[in-house]
């Protein structure tokens, strides 16, 4: 269980799975210990990232189950536990509990219409009702819900309620918790989307909750340690090379979902996964990966080129 504020480089880890969509353990193994070999400081299972409305409850409960298993307390493991249905997250919160998990994360609820005062109630509720730390999880562009700064600060009045994962994208919201949060130090406020991870350190954040960690973990690691150390610079060099990755891996116009396609395409390109994306998405055809792995050799020598540049100046 987490006993101090939640900072670093969390990344929100893939879901490998195989063709018939059930979870691939030994690419689980490979990513975990690629991760953490990168320096991350937690990693987060079942966001957005790890597909979570997709999986049924068996895959996630082996995930959940592995995924403490294979980490073996060298780093916090943070389990979301977001579900429609109130009494199916508390039965997530108690196999992440009973698995040794370090925290729950939980998002609004979805489809039903809520405002924040039953939005309020239910966080309460939950946070009452688990025997782990809670992160609130705001991600308005899938939910339709969005946790009001004002609603934050209410919610981190309660003990076991210590911090928040903002995938909003918009820095004025990100700014608007920090207000709203200022009375609460030990609370972690954390960063989504990876193209304005450095804006939102300088803003105060507590770090990030990025997708391409999973890919390129020590990149994402260098700046917040950079950043650790005001070696401004380097942050303002490592955040360009994170929007290039983003640029080049992320952005299809063919599909809404091209974040993940591209993220577990680079990944199966480099061994750690197979690639398969779970229903209603699927993963890129050849021939779209045969134009995506020339774009992922100029990710890598771009990176390669930094690391030599690094070098030279060390010498």
């Amino acid at each position: 269980m987490l006993t101090n504020q939640l900072n670093g480089i969390i990344p929100p880890l893939i879901t490998p799975l195989n063709s018939d969509f059930s979870l691939d353990t030994q690419s689980l193994a490979k990513v975990i210990d690629h991760v953490i070999k990168g320096g991350v400081h937690g990693i987060f299972i079942l966001g957005t990232t790890g597909e979570f409305t997709s999986l049924t409850r068996e895959t996630k409960v082996d995930l959940i189950q592995e995924t403490v298993k294979l980490v073996a307390d060298r780093i916090p493991v943070l389990v979301g536990i977001t579900d429609c249905a109130f009494e199916e997250s508390l039965n997530l919160a108690k196999i992440a509990t009973e698995s040794g998990a370090a925290a729950v994360v939980a998002t609004t609820p979805f489809y039903m219409n809520i405002g924040q005062k039953e939005m309020l109630n239910y966080f309460e509720k939950l946070a009452d009702s688990v025997d782990l730390p809670l992160f609130l999880y705001n991600m308005p562009g899938n939910t339709h819900k969005h946790i009001d700064p004002a609603t934050a600060a209410k919610l981190a009045n309660h003990p076991t309620i210590v911090g928040l994962k903002d995938s909003s994208g918009n820095l004025e919201t990100f700014q608007a918790y920090r207000n709203a949060l200022k009375e609460f130090p030990s609370f972690s406020l954390l960063i989504g989307p990876e193209e304005i991870l450095a804006n939102t350190l300088e803003m105060g954040g507590n770090g990030g909750v990025n997708g391409g960690a999973n890919l390129f973990p020590k990149l994402y690691v260098e700046l917040f340690e950079a950043f650790e150390t005001r070696e401004k610079e380097k942050v303002a060099e490592l955040q360009n090379m994170i929007c290039y990755l983003s640029q080049q891996l992320y952005q299809n116009e063919n599909y809404s979902s091209s974040y993940l396609k591209g993220l577990k395409a680079a990944m199966s390109f480099e061994g750690l996964c197979q690639g398969n994306l779970a229903l209603p998405l699927y993963g890129y055809s050849e021939t779209e990966k045969e134009l995506l792995i020339e774009r992922y050799k100029l990710v890598k020598g771009r990176l390669g080129e930094l690391e030599n540049e690094r070098l030279e100046s060390k010498e």
